[in-house]
């Protein structure tokens, strides 16, 4: 599967669950970690942990995706999900102002929302 899928797969099933201030950067260029970061907000500790369990559960499902790895479910202030080619993070609002991970990546191309509820 692609990686520009795959994340526009991973923003469907985050959409899905009310995620808000969906963010899907291309740093692919950019970074040698990986090729996107879909970077999402949840209202709370219980709707981001739904959230990350959303596109867990959707990419096993039906696509038979496994994350590299998951951390901070259990808090569900900061979610990560590793993809390899895409990496996950669906944050509480006021923790996800906190890092500022978008102010890590200025020049980082962002795919259109559009795209997102095209997958």
């Amino acid at each position: 599967m692609q990686a520009k899928h795959q994340a526009l797969l991973c923003a469907a099933y985050a959409l899905d669950k009310k995620a808000f201030n969906v963010r899907l950067l291309d740093v692919g260029g950019q970074s040698s970690l990986t090729d996107f970061l879909l970077i999402v907000s949840g209202g709370s500790d219980r709707q981001v942990q739904a959230i990350a369990e959303a596109v867990e559960l959707g990419m096993k499902k039906e696509h038979n995706v496994l994350p590299l790895a998951v951390e901070g479910k259990q808090e569900g202030r900061w979610v990560l999900l590793d993809y390899g080619d895409v990496m996950v993070h669906v944050f509480q609002q006021p923790v996800r102002q906190y890092y500022d991970l978008e102010g890590l990546w200025p020049d980082a191309p962002e795919v259109p929302v559009e795209e997102i509820e095209e997958a």
